[in-house]
């Protein structure tokens, strides 16, 4: 058996959780200043098509479920830390040559922990980024938003990428032999 058949899969992929970090710090950071120089509800225009807007969103993406009973917030915690969970288990597993992936699954990981955050202590998720056009508005969101997007893309993009595995079958079916 040769050394790279004994090495870890994948190991080498978690020193990708710096940027997760990142992510949950500027995260986290930018929802403090927005929370304290902001006035809730209360737009401040910063170019046109965008304001910043400080908004509690106790549901999922696009208030989904904002208003139900107070359930979901401990619903979308405990969603988000398996998830997250799962997201580090298939870090760990991924091979050396995905490193597209390990970031796109950073990325993600870093937005579920800063809105977990958010979560546990304020019982809700702090949204401030307000794009419009005219009289539509998109819903406010925030940085951890925007990374769990960016990983999104990134793995959908990913599918695109790359052909099937079919070869990549064949040569570990012959380096068996």
């Amino acid at each position: 058996m040769d050394s790279t058949m004994t090495e870890p899969a994948g190991g080498s992929k978690l020193k990708w959780l710096w940027l997760a970090v990142l992510v949950i710090v500027l995260d986290l950071g930018t929802k403090a200043l927005a929370t304290a120089m902001l006035t809730y509800g209360d737009p401040v225009p910063v170019m046109p098509m965008f304001n910043l807007t400080l908004l509690h969103n106790t549901g999922a993406a696009f208030s989904f479920l904002a208003e139900a009973d107070g359930w979901q917030r401990w619903f979308f915690v405990a969603l988000a830390l398996v998830v997250s969970t799962v997201l580090i288990v298939w870090l760990r597993k991924l091979q050396r040559h995905e490193t597209w992936v390990a970031v796109a699954i950073v990325l993600i990981l870093g937005g579920a922990l800063g809105n977990v955050y958010d979560r546990v202590v304020h019982g809700y998720v702090v949204d401030f980024l307000h794009f419009y056009w005219q009289d539509w508005h998109f819903p406010a969101f925030n940085l951890a938003d925007t990374a769990i997007t960016i990983g999104a893309a990134m793995m959908i993009l990913d599918m695109f990428r790359k052909p099937a595995d079919s070869d990549g079958d064949a040569e570990r079916s012959d380096e068996r032999s």
